[in-house]
Parts: C-alpha cells; sequence; structure tokens
C-alpha cells in the first residue's frame, strides 16, 4: 500500500489541477531530477556522459516533438530528420553571419526555421492523412538533403556540405567538457519538456487529441483542423528543430548532410513506438531503449559468442541490432501498441490497489 492516494485530499482547484496530484510520483519525480541534475554530471564518467548522456537528452529531446505530431495530434511524420537538419544548419548560418550571435538564440532561431520549414510541409495534412501523409512528409527528407548538398550558402560555401560549428560559448561561459555539455543539454529538455507537458494539457492539446481520435467528429463541434493540425506540425518542427542545432553543435561539433538522413527520422519514430504514442514519459523511454540497446548488445554478443567459440564482427553486431529493432516494433504493436508507458501505468494501477488481488 505505498502507492495510493487515500487522504491526499485537494482543497483548491489549483491543487486538483496539478500535473502530478499523487504525493508519491511527485517524490519520485523529485529524486529523479535530483539524480539527473546532479548526481549523474558529478559522478559520472566522461566517456559515459559523451557516449550515453548527450546522445539520450538530444534524441528524448527530438522524440518529444515527435511525439507531439505522432502521438498527440495523429498526423505520420517522416521527415523528423529534415527538420533536425533544418534546426543545425539554420543555427549554423547564424552564428557563421551574424558576429556575437549568441549559441542559445541561434539554437533557437534555427527551430524557427525548422518550424516554418514543418508548417510548409504540414500543409498537405488539410488533404491528405495516412499513408499520404507520410509520404509528403518524406519529401520533406529528401528536399532538405538535394539543399544542403546542392545549395552552397546554407553550408557557407563548402563544397562536401560539411560544416563545423566551432567553440561552444554562452555568455562568455566555454563549454568544454561533456559535464558542461549536458548540462546545457539538460537545461534545453527541461524547458521544452515543461513546455509540452502544459501544452499537451492545455485546450490545444486537447483540440490536438480530438483531431487524432476522429477529426470530422471534430470539426463538428467547432475545432478548426487547419490550426489544431498546423499548430502541431510548428510546435513539434520547432522542438525537432532545437534538438538538431543541439545535435549538430553540441554532440557531433562537426557534420555534414548524411548526419541527418532518413534514418534518423526512423529511429525518431521507432522511438515514440515503443516508448509509447500520446505520452511525454514515451519519448524518454523509447529513446532510452535506442540508445542503450545498441550499446548493451554490443557488450554482450561478444561474450556469448566466445561461450560457444564464436567471433561476432561488427558488422554482425549491427544487423542483429535491426533485426532487435524491428522484431521489438512488431512485438509493440501486436502485444502493446500504446507501448512501454502503457506498461508502467498499468504498473501504478496494480500498485494502487496491492496487496488485493486486481
Amino acid at each position: 500500500m505505498l502507492y495510493r492516494e487515500n487522504g491526499q485530499l485537494k482543497t483548491s482547484y489549483r491543487s486538483d489541477q496539478q500535473i502530478l496530484p499523487i504525493s508519491q510520483d511527485r517524490y519520485m519525480l523529485f529524486a529523479l531530477l535530483s539524480i539527473v541534475c546532479f548526481v549523474i554530471p558529478m559522478a559520472a564518467s566522461d566517456y559515459f556522459l559523451r557516449a550515453i548522456g548527450v546522445p539520450f537528452l538530444i534524441i528524448s529531446l527530438a522524440a518529444l516533438g515527435v511525439n507531439i505530431l505522432v502521438g498527440y495530434c495523429g498526423q505520420i511524420s517522416l521527415g523528423s530528420g529534415a527538420f533536425m537538419a533544418i534546426g543545425a544548419y539554420g543555427a549554423f548560418g547564424f552564428m557563421s553571419r551574424i558576429p556575437g550571435m549568441p549559441l542559445v538564440v541561434a539554437l533557437l532561431l534555427g527551430g524557427a526555421l525548422a518550424m516554418i520549414y514543418g508548417i510548409i510541409f504540414g500543409l498537405p495534412s488539410l488533404r491528405v492523412k495516412g499513408l499520404y501523409l507520410a509520404v509528403t512528409t518524406l519529401a520533406a527528407q529528401f528536399f532538405s538533403d538535394w539543399l544542403f548538398l546542392r545549395v552552397k550558402w546554407l553550408t557557407n560555401y563548402s563544397t562536401s556540405g560539411s560544416v563545423s560549428g566551432g567553440p561552444l560559448i554562452i555568455g562568455g561561459w566555454h563549454i568544454d567538457t561533456p559535464a558542461e555539455k549536458y548540462v546545457l543539454c539538460l537545461a534545453f529538455v527541461l524547458f521544452f519538456t515543461m513546455i509540452a507537458k502544459n501544452l499537451v494539457r492545455s485546450a490545444v492539446g486537447r483540440e490536438w487529441m480530438a483531431i487524432r481520435d476522429m477529426d470530422v467528429a471534430a470539426a463538428v463541434i467547432g475545432i478548426r483542423p487547419v490550426y489544431a493540425k498546423l499548430s502541431a506540425f510548428a510546435v513539434s518542427s520547432f522542438i525537432i528543430g532545437v534538438a538538431g542545432g543541439l545535435w549538430a553543435f553540441v554532440h557531433l561539433g562537426a557534420w555534414e548532410p548524411a548526419a541527418f538522413s532518413v534514418e534518423i527520422s526512423l529511429k525518431l519514430l521507432f522511438m515514440v513506438i515503443i516508448g509509447g504514442l500520446g505520452s511525454i514519459m514515451g519519448g524518454f523511454l523509447g529513446a532510452g531503449f535506442i540508445v542503450l540497446l545498441p550499446i548493451l548488445l554490443s557488450q554482450l554478443l561478444p561474450v556469448f559468442g566466445s561461450l560457444f567459440g564464436l567471433t561476432i564482427s561488427t558488422a554482425t553486431i549491427s544487423h542483429i541490432e535491426t533485426i532487435v529493432f524491428g522484431a521489438l516494433i512488431v512485438w509493440f504493436l501486436i502485444v502493446e501498441p500504446h507501448g512501454l508507458s502503457r506498461l508502467i501505468s498499468l504498473a501504478k494501477q496494480r500498485l494502487r490497489v496491492w496487496p488485493f488481488p486486481h
């Protein structure tokens, strides 16, 4: 009976509308934030922060943006990599052409360019949906690949399209160590997570979910599909664009258009499917799964191979990762379409009545 809300009375509308109304959830969130904000930056190794911590935070932010569009509004998108590329190259353009441009402002402006790009390619969602919309957003991916390879002005006349982000400076503070990069990414993730959580609980978020569940009925009760769909594309692409800028400047340092290929779009879609569609927590769960699983397989498969006298190459491990990802996606779609977040919700429901039978 550790997880029950009996006796937790709400005496005001403000307390009744809390994001986490149950005190146990607030304690767990406080403990988790204490770990990610203080323990990990101070205790984790540079390798952990550089190879796991920073990529996980940035990919979680991108998955959060994808989940707003796909999970909450029901608009299938395969152009997330293009939005990340627009955010990255947009921030690079502002940094390289405007002297003294602050890094944070450049990242936000890059996200604004990605938002405009997302609205343009979101216009077909007013007429088509499902597979046809997915193909339309895939066109955004192909167009961005061509754009940054052929239009040299966007890459500051780089012959190969490869550019470098340069040193990371915020208000005179040079961000050099993995711990500092981790803290920078964590600040962005916490800020946009709070915005996204409050948006999906607002009237805008309810419009998104109404469009997702049945767009015809939503239009009948007065919800404007144009506003709902395009606002979802705008918010989603803005967050993904900021994540793309962080991925380029903080994680990669130097990049080329191939860094934002269609493969990263598919991975982001897999994350929200595995983590849970229509759940803020789902993006983080899916990102953790996608980031940690390859590392786990790369460590365990050689050990299992040595037990049977086999030598497993890096290429074989990569193929096994692809097979495992595909099998897990099929399994989640069949067994639990709502992903890992749904499993956690079911566990919490059982804890509420434990030790009594469910």
